[in-house]
């Protein structure tokens, strides 16, 4: 039978996971065509998650459990999740319910007929509050108009994709990824299907404003060389104005049309200037930062333990990375 995996991300999701069994279940008996293993991915939980994973599987053997060392971030533990999958294709949903799992079943469908990416696309963002909403809509925006046209404002939720992109996903070894961007990047072609965002009833959300800045800027640096280039554009365009306004004093000087400098003038264009400066070098101090990240060798995630729930055995592949196993 096809072998179907499915990853799970986990952080601090306890109250959410018996549930979430509860209708994967329910959606592979949906498939009986399928052989499904479910990868629960412990990305540093500190909540118990770890230990309710291990009780699911301990009764169910397509149960198979990853634990981290320490909080990777998600995306990085959804590669993870991919390291160890054995299924001729790879969906991700998330632990809290909000991206219901039979939407799997229309993805499948489609992955059956050739498609090798399938994202699953919000319609709406009802329950959100008003700032994650805005947040969201603004990087949709700009990340739609900016980098991949054609990528729907509301938002890619969870995603289903083939083998041989999954496996392409992990030759990249990217450091800071932004998961759906690098999918995006790999040019395989991709089609949509959209869903109704449940609202939350587990749990308490950790995307914190810190972790969404990261991610935009994630996104950006990953994807695109755009904001190095808006740097230099702004450079320029700020250095023709002064130096048309270089000519200007020296001429006004010249004729001895000057008046008195106005000291909050002056004030205003310093701080302009240097405002717009400071940006500049933050913009290119993110590149280099990620530079440096990438030079340094270290892995995306780190596996500390990992156990398989058909066979009881680890069944690691090259991509994994592993401590104290």
């Amino acid at each position: 039978m096809t072998l179907i995996s499915i990853v799970i991300p986990v952080y601090y999701n306890a109250s959410s996971l018996h549930l979430l069994m509860q209708r994967l279940d329910a959606f592979a008996r949906q498939n009986p065509r399928y052989e499904f293993e479910f990868i629960f991915v412990d990305d540093g939980s500190g909540d118990g998650s770890l230990r309710v994973i291990q009780d699911l599987s301990l009764n169910d053997e397509r149960v198979n459990v990853v634990k981290l060392s320490r909080n990777f971030g998600s995306d990085s533990a959804i590669l993870a999740g991919m390291s160890v999958a054995r299924g001729d294709c790879i969906g991700f949903v998330a632990a809290d319910l909000q991206d219901p799992p039979e939407v799997l079943t229309d993805m499948l469908s489609l992955w059956q007929q050739g498609n090798k990416v399938i994202f699953a696309v919000r319609k709406d963002r009802k329950g959100d509050p008003v700032t994650s909403t805005i947040f969201s809509y603004i990087f949709n925006t700009l990340f739609t108009w900016l980098i991949y046209k054609g990528i729907p404002t509301h938002g890619i939720g969870f995603f289903l994709v083939d083998r041989q992109v999954s496996d392409v996903l992990l030759k990249c070894d990217e450091k800071n990824p932004h998961l759906f961007g690098l999918i995006l990047w790999t040019g395989f072609s991709y089609t949509i299907v959209h869903y109704n965002r449940e609202e939350r009833l587990h749990g308490s959300s950790r995307w914190t404003f810190r972790k969404k800045l990261k991610f935009f800027i994630d996104a950006f640096v990953a994807s695109t060389y755009l904001p190095i280039r808006i740097s230099s554009a702004m450079g320029l365009i700020l250095a023709s104005i002064g130096a048309v306004y270089a000519v200007v004093v020296l001429i006004a000087k010249i004729t001895k049309q000057i008046p008195v400098e106005g000291f909050a003038a002056l004030m205003i264009a310093l701080l302009i200037l240097s405002g717009v400066q400071l940006i500049m070098l933050g913009v290119i101090g993110e590149y280099l930062w990620r530079t440096l990240d990438a030079s340094r060798k270290r892995p995306t995630f780190i596996i500390e333990s990992y156990s398989n729930g058909k066979n009881g055995r680890n069944n690691l592949s090259d991509n994994a990375s592993l401590k104290n196993l």
